[in-house]
């Protein structure tokens, strides 16, 4: 035993590591509960990402109701015990993902939101005891439902409006009041509704109501302007919307023919032109009929002629100065009748004495012109063209840049091609004006830009990433705080042996040895040995000697057994 204790080869004993088990045995009771609320937390925290990360899949339920219509939704959400969120402004009720569909229906179900509208759906369900006024309100509400949602499906409508005043028919009343109907239409923004879309309208509504005129429609628009006249025309004191972009396609045209003229003369950027068009719209007819004899030596046209002739002879008649003369009867004429005497004497046949009556008409055709004059829409009536120019800049060797105005021969002949530009007409009234004037450079001011804290990205992006990262400081500081201390003392090593310890457990006895402390300082190898580096010199020093003395060392032991 003592030169096991004593043999300097003798390596140390060494005790054989604790299990976790025993470790977390050997904590005091403050470790464990520490270790415990540390785990608890992380936990908690590791739930609170994983529930604040999936809170990024909500979708829109409803947008753009009413507070009433809003409140009364929430209200049912929270009876129904979904989640639901606001967007930003309130605008919009957002719901988990996956309960969008089933939400609405259940919703729709019940009513909600009440200012959807309603169609011939409100037919679908009718109410025991329900009344003839009744019947009749709910019937006028589905026709103005279905004139909504049709009006809104136009693509220049973004929202309509439709009131319809259906009287009662009665057959006591001599004359029926017929019915009417009032159009309110919100657009998009840009959007316009010309004329035949306006026609279109009226119509569609006109047509779904029984006996309703297309004269008794009125359609307004957002800003409350009326755009049907009474008589179903085109409404409003000035032009409508086609015409309005009739005259604007004039002036643009007019515009960009005088820029792409002055341009190359001037330089780009040294011009401004406006040109203002007045077109005529108004129809004019005019009917006109002319009579005139026929001209020149073109003879005339007969157009019906007609001859009368009636004779009726008779007996002589004494005629004369009464006397004997006079009662005797007259002898026959003697001297031979010739021309025109001999043709009446044939013509009242041979008689001296009888009546001939002759009438003749004759017609003729007259020159009829008839002409009828539609004077011709969207003609323009007078033309101003305005053109203002810049002064000519010169730059020098050096770069100083030098302003220098026109000359009045050079604004002639840039207004010489305006007017030929535009089509200028002095008799229509038209004007053209250039003149030559410096242009104002106003400074550019440069945009302060907001400082980073400040950029709208950045804000979303830790307005998201808010509630994780204190999350993880969270974490953090439950791990510094409770975990690390208790796995520190769960890792720690154990404390060294008393003095002795070790050879009284490896010899297992209850009586301690003595010269213990002793007996463990043996156990220690030695830090440096002498004898053992002269040896290693030797043998490096003088090999054969070495080896020499090894073989006679082991001669010997062999000698010895």
């Amino acid at each position: 035993m003592s030169n096991a204790l004593t043999s300097p080869s003798a390596t140390p004993l060494i005790a054989e590591p604790a299990s976790l088990g025993s470790r977390l045995a050997a904590l005091p009771l403050k470790a464990l509960l520490m270790l415990g609320t540390g785990a608890a937390a992380l936990a908690a925290v590791a739930i609170a990402l994983a529930l604040s990360g999936r809170q990024g899949d909500y979708k829109v339920l409803f947008a753009g109701l009413s507070d009433k219509d809003g409140g009364a939704v929430i209200a049912q959400l929270s009876q129904m015990n979904v989640p639901y969120r606001h967007s930003e402004g309130g605008g919009a009720i957002l719901v988990p993902a996956d309960k969008v569909h089933d939400v609405r229906m259940k919703l729709g179900q019940q009513g909600l939101p009440k200012s959807t509208i309603g169609g011939y759906e409100l037919l679908d369900a009718p109410k025991f005891g329900q009344t003839q006024a009744g019947e009749n309100v709910t019937i006028k509400r589905a026709i103005e439902g279905e004139l909504m949602r049709t009006i809104g499906s136009l693509s220049a409508v973004q929202s309509a409006r439709v009131l319809l005043a259906l009287p009662a028919q009665n057959g006591f009343f001599r004359e029926q009041q017929k019915p009417s109907a009032s159009v309110a239409v919100t657009l998009h923004p840009g959007r316009t509704l010309d004329r035949a879309q306006l026609a279109g309208i009226v119509h569609l509504v006109s047509a779904s109501v029984p006996e309703l005129a297309p004269k008794a429609v009125s359609v307004v628009d957002g800003s409350g302007a009326l755009l049907t006249a009474q008589d179903g025309g085109s409404g409003g004191q000035g032009l409508d919307a086609q015409q309005l972009q009739y005259v604007q396609q004039i002036e643009s045209g007019l515009q960009r023919r005088v820029v792409e003229l002055l341009e190359p003369v001037v330089g780009r950027e040294n011009l401004r032109a406006t040109i203002t068009a007045d077109v005529d719209f108004s129809e004019t007819l005019q009917v006109s009929e002319e009579y005139k004899p026929n001209q020149g030596e073109a003879p005339s046209t007969v157009k019906s002629q007609q001859t009368l002739e009636s004779s009726q002879p008779g007996a002589a008649v004494p005629s004369g100065i009464p006397g004997a003369q006079s009662n005797q009867p007259q002898a026959a004429a003697s001297a031979p009748l010739t021309g025109q005497a001999q043709k009446l004497q044939a013509a009242q046949g041979g008689a001296g004495s009888g009546v001939v009556r002759r009438e003749s008409t004759t017609s003729f055709e007259v020159d009829k012109t008839q002409r009828t004059t539609r004077a011709a829409t969207g003609t323009v009536k007078r033309l101003s063209a305005a053109v203002v120019v810049n002064h000519r800049t010169t730059t020098d060797p050096r770069g100083k840049v030098t302003a220098t105005p026109l000359s009045e021969a050079e604004i002639d002949k840039l207004s010489a091609l305006v007017q030929q530009g535009v089509g200028f007409n002095k008799e229509r009234g038209d004007t053209v004006r250039v003149i030559n004037a410096p242009f104002r450079v106003e400074p550019v001011a440069k945009l302060e830009e907001a400082p980073p804290w400040q950029q709208p990205w950045l804000q979303d992006l830790l307005r998201s990433a808010a509630v994780p990262a204190a999350l993880a400081f969270t974490a953090l500081l439950i791990v510094l705080a409770l975990i690390r201390p208790a796995m520190k003392a769960l890792l720690a090593p154990p404390p060294p042996p008393a003095p002795g310890s070790r050879i009284d457990a490896l010899i297992d006895d209850a009586n301690s040895l003595p010269g213990a402390a002793q007996a463990a300082l043996a156990l220690e190898a030695p830090k440096a040995n002498v004898k053992l580096e002269g040896v290693r010199a030797l043998a490096r020093q003088n090999p054969a000697a070495v080896a020499h003395i090894v073989r006679t060392l082991i001669n010997d032991e062999k000698a010895t057994a």
